[in-house]
C-alpha cells in the first residue's frame, strides 16, 4: 500500500516505514504528522475520488532536522572586476512514515 501526498510544497509517494526529507516545519523532534492523501493505491486498487480520500490519513513521526547539499553560486562579470561568491543549504526536516489508514 502506497500514497500520494503533498508535503512542503512537493508530491510524495509514501509507504510505511519510509524516511522522507519534505521542507522544514516546525514540529517538535518525536511529534506525530498528519497529511490527506492525493492518491492511494491498495493491492492495485487505486482510490483517487476525493470523497473517498476523505477517510484516509497518513501519519508521520518527526526524526529530526537536516541540511541539503551546499550549492556553490558565482557571479562574475567580465572586465569589471566584479565577482561575487554565495552559498546555501536548504533545511529540511526528516519523518518517518508510520502509517496509512482509514480514520
Amino acid at each position: 500500500m502506497y500514497a500520494i501526498v503533498r508535503a512542503g510544497g512537493r508530491q510524495e509517494k509514501v509507504s510505511v516505514d519510509d524516511v522522507l526529507n519534505i521542507d522544514r516545519v516546525t514540529n517538535e523532534v518525536g511529534s506525530t504528522l498528519t497529511w490527506e492523501p492525493l492518491l492511494v493505491v491498495d493491492d492495485g486498487k487505486v482510490i483517487s475520488d476525493a470523497a473517498e480520500l476523505g477517510g484516509y490519513q497518513v501519519t508521520a513521526e518527526v526524526l529530526g532536522e537536516t541540511k541539503g547539499p551546499k550549492i556553490n553560486i558565482l557571479k562574475y562579470k567580465n572586465k569589471t572586476g566584479y565577482k561575487k561568491r554565495l552559498g546555501h543549504r536548504q533545511k529540511y526536516t526528516q519523518v518517518r512514515v508510520t502509517g496509512i489508514a482509514a480514520k
